[in-house]
């Protein structure tokens, strides 16, 4: 299988890319990355440059051919990025059955963990999570699997109501932006950050998540599969 390094966790926070690949490894799966730098565009959407997304896209495409060819499975680690092959790549190339192809090789993390939970060895953890999912594991990915991994898990589990933390990407840094991305945070996720016990685990899958939330509360995230490699002594 694949591991996709998206540009998120390879460039700020490689820990997540790595305690997957443990948890993976520890399953019997021989993880590799792709052969070259790759990228999903995701950045770009949001400005309009759909054609030098587009232009990448084609290079993955290209650099993936014998895996695309092949069906090997490819792991998602950030749900923005990940969602972007189940949409983005689809709509860029809506005939081109490499990219119908290689968007149904691609899962996130829990969904493939819980598709195959009888290779893993999973943790039970004891003790109180709170939880933000990502807007774009709500709208496209759908958080069924993750909420049954946090389950197996055995954690008591309290999944933010908000939807979205205000940061989506450069919307909480842009300053035209910044003070409703702040408004949509206060919400629901940074009070309840805020007010949560010590020992409480704060996990966000999603780096624009991770970012608001540790920006403006001062809590350590974390990503499931890094809790998940800790607990296994990975």
């Amino acid at each position: 299988m694949l591991i996709w390094p998206d540009t998120f966790n390879d460039h700020f926070r490689p820990d997540t890319l790595i305690a997957a690949t443990k948890v993976l490894e520890r399953a019997g799966y021989r993880v590799e990355i792709p052969p070259r730098r790759l990228c999903c565009g995701r950045a770009l959407y949001a400005e309009g440059f759909l054609r030098t997304a587009q232009n990448l896209w084609f290079e993955t495409l290209t650099s993936l051919r014998d895996e695309i060819a092949a069906g090997t499975p490819i792991i998602g680690l950030e749900p923005a990025c990940t969602t972007a092959f189940k949409d983005e790549l689809v709509n860029l190339f809506p005939d081109d059955p490499r990219a119908r192809a290689l968007s149904g090789q691609v899962s996130c993390f829990s969904d493939f963990v819980m598709a195959h939970e009888e290779r893993f060895d999973l943790p039970r953890i004891e003790g109180e999570a709170l939880v933000q999912i990502h807007c774009h594991h709500h709208a496209v990915l759908k958080d069924a699997a993750e909420r049954a991994l946090l389950a197996a898990l055995g954690l008591d589990a309290t999944v933010a109501p908000s939807g979205c933390c205000g940061m989506a990407g450069s919307f909480g840094f842009a300053k035209e932006t910044y003070e409703t991305a702040q408004a949509c945070g206060e919400r629901a996720i940074l009070p309840m950050v805020r007010e949560a016990a010590d020992e409480t685990v704060i996990l966000a899958d999603g780096f624009s998540c991770r970012e608001q939330i540790e920006q403006g509360t001062g809590r350590e995230t974390r990503h499931v599969a890094e809790l998940m490699a800790e607990r296994m002594g990975l």
